[in-house]
């Protein structure tokens, strides 16, 4: 059986790399509630795993950066390290990278060509106000 091999973060992120769906989960249940116990967290998610797995994997984001926590009244209160945007940003970073060649327009054009991704006339006018935004802004 082959061993996984840890993944040094990415260099430019604010954020290591990469996430289970588990840990993505509690996650985003963390960037919702903004600061969340280990009951909270687990009382958010959908099937939610023994207490101490959550302990654990909270234990673990806030061991590899995802998490800050503090503790309140002997229960430690977990929160996002760093904001919503800026992991936002840092993972769309990552993905035009590794997945698109750091081309923003091949990233778009995929978006835009998959069914799953189905823009209203009013998306698509506002998209093209952001595009028309960013021509005005853009340095020569």
């Amino acid at each position: 059986m082959l061993k996984k091999q840890h993944m040094p973060p990415d260099r430019d992120s604010p954020l290591p790399a990469r996430l289970s769906r588990r840990e993505r989960e509690i996650m985003e249940i963390v960037y919702r509630l903004g600061r969340a116990s280990v009951t909270e967290v687990r009382g958010a998610m959908a099937q939610p795993p023994t207490y101490s797995a959550v302990r654990a994997a909270l234990r673990l984001l806030d061991e590899r950066g995802h998490l800050t926590h503090e503790e309140v009244a002997g229960a430690y209160i977990y929160a996002p390290k760093v904001s919503r945007e800026k992991a936002r940003v840092s993972l769309l970073q990552q993905m035009l990278r590794t997945f698109f060649n750091s081309s923003a327009e091949e990233m778009v054009s995929t978006l835009l060509d998959t069914r799953e991704t189905r823009l209203s006339a009013a998306e698509l006018d506002r998209m093209a106000l952001l595009i028309e935004k960013a021509r005005r802004t853009r340095k020569p």
